[in-house]
């Protein structure tokens, strides 16, 4: 692949969002390059069942494969390097990764997505966890899934406390556990308290993931063991690219809901979790869609091809 030669649209990061967005503008005829490090926080999903069309549940690694094919099968083409920055130059954007030659584009997509605040373990084991199913991130996605169980929640701000009560409409047997120090208002500690919601306090000590439960312990606690633990500790957008460029950020570090289809920066588009949402499968191809709807549309009004 000649990475000097002119793109229509460079789209940067290949999950449910980006690989979407390749696909939209391959069957729009448009010359499209996906650049990603390989690192979709989608391939890491053990086993989604919120994907539409998969009710038995699809792997990221197949559902994120299936995704890439269908978008190469109309001409999109793939680069797996990672991207050090983006600039404007001569009316076109410049892609540059070290090492590698510069790609220009007319138009650019961030897909970028977000890094997850993780608690401490082992890749090994805090991958495997997830594998088995007793270290979970999102409520949302995966909730259902333990439905009555025994759940713990780990997060030390109004955020865990959030996350708790929203597993409270799963489950009865939730506990809190604030981690190093307890930040609850009087108010908030009320709703954990009329929810049957447990709050267990002490610095976490140690978590120990088995196959089939998680064993928490905290400071000055007995140790307790729950079925499945959902830290609520946040994360972190990868938006530097778009800041570069001159995008501003939410207060929660993420793009702005209107860069999908109309940013501050003429040519640019973002889609997916890097944009401030529901951070979803669903949502995260929509963002594509529309982004590569926009991009699209943008580049005929460029060449003069809509109406005045």
């Amino acid at each position: 692949m000649d990475q000097s030669t002119d793109w229509d649209v460079v789209v940067v990061g290949a999950g449910p969002a980006g690989l979407t967005a390749a696909l939209y503008l391959a069957r729009y005829h448009r010359r499209v390059l996906v650049i990603h490090d390989g690192k979709s926080r989608a391939l890491r999903i053990p086993l989604t069942h919120n994907a539409p069309g998969y009710p038995d549940g699809i792997t990221g690694i197949d559902l994120i494969a299936r995704m890439t094919e269908h978008a190469e099968k109309y001409g999109a083409e793939m680069l797996e390097m990672c991207v050090s920055n983006i600039r404007r130059a001569d009316g076109a954007f410049i892609v540059s990764s070290d090492g590698q030659p510069d790609t220009r584009a007319r138009g650019v997509i961030l897909a970028t997505g977000i890094f997850l605040n993780e608690v401490d373990l082992s890749r090994d084991v805090h991958e495997q966890a997830i594998k088995d199913g007793v270290l979970r991130y999102c409520p949302i996605c995966d909730a259902y899934e333990h439905t009555d169980a025994n759940i713990g929640v780990l997060g030390c701000d109004s955020n865990g406390a959030a996350e708790a009560l929203f597993l409270r409409q799963y489950s009865d047997r939730i506990t809190l556990m604030p981690l190093s120090h307890p930040e609850l208002t009087a108010s908030e500690q009320a709703q954990l308290d009329q929810a049957g919601i447990k709050v267990a306090h002490g610095a976490l000590a140690k978590l120990t993931p088995h196959s089939d439960r998680i064993e928490v312990a905290l400071e000055g606690q007995q140790e307790a063991s729950f079925d499945v633990v959902y830290p609520a500790l946040g994360c972190s957008p990868r938006a530097e690219l778009g800041t570069a460029l001159g995008l501003g950020l939410t207060d929660t570090g993420c793009l702005p809901p209107e860069a999908v289809t109309k940013s501050a920066v003429e040519g640019l588009w973002a889609a997916g979790d890097v944009v401030e949402g529901l951070d979803q499968i669903s949502v995260a191809m929509g963002h594509g869609a529309l982004a590569a709807t926009k991009a699209h549309n943008w580049l005929r009004e460029q060449d003069g091809e809509t109406l005045t």
